[in-house]
């Protein structure tokens, strides 16, 4: 396969899993590195180092959208950013050393709790709880806009959610995805913030934190500019689309044919670095 041919079918791909991720809020990072690795063979590391690149594209052009709609709470995002930060560098520098196929088993697990998380409902926690000292001292708390109106929420647990958020970086680093599932498991469920709050202050991190890891995939020659341009259109271009026609979905469908596709690329993942073959 020449180098041209190639370049174009990670696009369609990539392209594809952008629409996915996009319908389906969960990232088309989940896709696209075990899509490269599986369909197209190309080493583990490269693919991570071109998901990297795809997540820092698709990631900045909404989070801009977000923050200016009132949803994302920057200061809440600024504050977990230096944790991220941190478990991106340290899981960077841990990548080299770290076998092939222990990635992919690990990759292979974090495609299976995702398919889990898919399915599971939303619900908006009770925003008159007390909040958190330190998040008083931080003034973390904030405002969102609903269909009411304005609403004031407090902000819980800012101590498990920063350690919760060094995982998440590490995950990032090691994994080329985004780890917005860790992100927005650590808002939602332990510092309580509300859902629409918790995933878009984790797209407005998720860009941050994957360039912090992808300076070190860089410095380390890991990003093949042949694989990650075209990755990066791709999935870019999949993320748009996806949005354009978000409203009109049926998120239930949708999420099934996500779960379905993500539980095939995690048992071959899986069986892959069980046999060492990849």
């Amino acid at each position: 396969m020449t180098l041209g041919l190639l370049a174009l079918l990670l696009g369609v791909g990539a392209f594809g899993a952008g629409l996915l991720g996009a319908l389906t809020g969960l990232g088309g990072g989940l896709v696209v590195v075990p899509m490269m690795t599986i369909l197209f063979h190309v080493d583990l590391r490269y693919a991570i180092g071109a998901s990297l690149v795809s997540v820092i594209a698709t990631s900045s052009g909404a989070a801009a959208a977000y923050v200016r709609e009132g949803f994302t709470n920057v200061r809440v995002g600024i504050f977990l950013e230096v944790a991220t930060t941190t478990g991106a560098l340290t899981g960077a520098a841990l990548a080299g050393f770290i076998p092939t196929a222990a990635l992919a088993i690990m990759f292979g697990l974090v495609l299976l709790y995702t398919a889990f998380r898919s399915f599971q409902s939303h619900e908006d926690h009770p925003l008159d709880l007390p909040a958190d000292p330190l998040a008083i001292k931080l003034r973390l708390g904030s405002t969102y806009p609903t269909r009411e109106g304005i609403r004031a929420y407090s902000v819980q647990g800012v101590k498990a959610g920063f350690a919760l958020m060094f995982v998440a970086g590490v995950l990032s680093a090691l994994l080329g995805i985004g780890s917005g599932i860790v992100k927005v498991l650590a808002m939602d469920r332990t510092m309580k913030l509300p859902f629409k709050v918790s995933t878009t202050t984790s797209n407005f991190m998720i860009g941050v934190t994957a360039a912090a890891s992808a300076g070190v995939y860089l410095h380390r020659g890991y990003i093949e500019p042949a694989l990650a341009f075209p990755v990066m259109l791709g999935v870019l271009g999949g993320a748009l689309l996806g949005a354009r026609i978000l409203s009109g979905a049926k998120t239930i469908l949708l999420r099934r044919i996500f779960t379905v596709v993500v539980v095939i690329l995690a048992l071959e993942m899986l069986y892959k670095g069980i046999k060492g073959a990849l």
